[in-house]
């Protein structure tokens, strides 16, 4: 059945009026000036001008024409996993801006204030607030701690062993249940959070803490959420049964993480996260604007992109 809601202007919103509509098992096509779901409780029109993301989930197909009438209308598109656990590829959407992006890059380039967001990300995770005064070290050694209870908690609440995060990838069965559990609820949580920093603008490769991966921001991000979803859901499917673990953790994390809204509060605190870090977007007024050249003394406004690759430029002869 396919996960559409009855009124469309209710919508959860991200910030600032971008929304997301999930669909699955059906066929995307163009209907007018906006495109329809036909699955199995009949067909249901999408008005495509006020959405941001259209995610599609498992057993979708979309024509041609149904693609070009959403980038008409600016509307990325995700191809996600079952309720959106898990995150495929993605169609590009009407907004070029790179303003988020260059925050990021602004924000990891520079190693003060890299230390300050990484800081951000540990202190993230802390209901209360810790001393500014700690190292970085300090407070890792804090989120050690932390982490630490939070898997003795819950195994005493649940009243299943555990001797730490051991598996072994080359042998996946060997690993008991409660890791085996972590690992496939991980993956989840991953998706989710790769479609929200893809979706909001910023880059899953350009990590603070984890680096050297394409989706090391992808882990930054989703260690915030490990302790309150993640890792309580874990323990308690495998106190009900130590049987397809795998299976059941992720049907449950995945209907949690729709409950509380967790994909639209990734993307709150991903702006949180960078918000110091202002940078004007001078493509606001016009999205089609030609982009600048960089130069060592500064960009160079309404710079020439010989061979017009930038939309909107004429093409020009290069010098010399």
């Amino acid at each position: 059945m396919a996960y559409t809601t009855q009124n469309l202007k209710e919508l959860p919103k991200f910030r600032d009026g971008l929304s997301y509509l999930y669909l699955e098992h059906g066929r995307i096509e163009q209907e007018d000036q906006a495109i329809a779901h036909y699955g199995p409780d009949g067909m249901t029109a999408v008005p495509i001008a006020a959405l941001g993301v259209l995610m599609l989930g498992p057993g979708t197909s979309v024509t041609h024409a149904a693609i070009k009438a959403l980038a008409a209308n600016g509307c990325s598109v995700f191809w996600v996993g079952e309720e959106m656990v898990r995150f495929y590829a993605s169609g590009t959407g009407e907004t070029r801006s790179t303003q988020h992006f260059l925050k990021q890059v602004r924000a990891y380039s520079h190693p003060p204030t890299r230390l300050e967001v990484v800081k951000r990300l540990y202190r993230f995770r802390f209901p209360e607030p810790l001393p500014e005064d700690l190292t970085l070290q300090q407070i890792r050694g804090h989120e050690g701690v932390r982490v630490r209870d939070t898997y003795a908690y819950w195994s005493r609440e649940t009243a299943v062993p555990w001797h730490g995060r051991n598996y072994n990838r080359g042998n996946w069965g060997q690993a008991d249940p409660i890791n085996r559990a972590i690992s496939a609820g991980a993956a989840c949580l991953y998706g989710l959070c790769h479609a929200a920093i893809v979706s909001a603008g910023y880059s899953p490769a350009l990590g603070f803490i984890h680096t050297g991966k394409q989706l090391s921001f992808v882990y930054d991000i989703a260690d915030l959420y490990k302790a309150e979803t993640l890792i309580p859901t874990a323990f308690k499917v495998v106190a009900e049964s130590p049987e397809s673990v795998e299976r059941r953790v992720r049907t449950i994390l995945r209907d949690q993480m729709r409950e509380v809204r967790l994909l639209e509060r990734v993307v709150a605190d991903l702006h949180i996260l960078f918000d110091s870090l202002d940078i004007p977007d001078p493509y606001t007024e016009d999205a089609a604007r030609p982009g600048e050249l960089w130069d060592p003394e500064g960009n160079v406004p309404g710079g020439v992109a010989y061979g017009c690759d930038d939309p909107g430029e004429s093409p020009q002869e290069p010098p010399g």
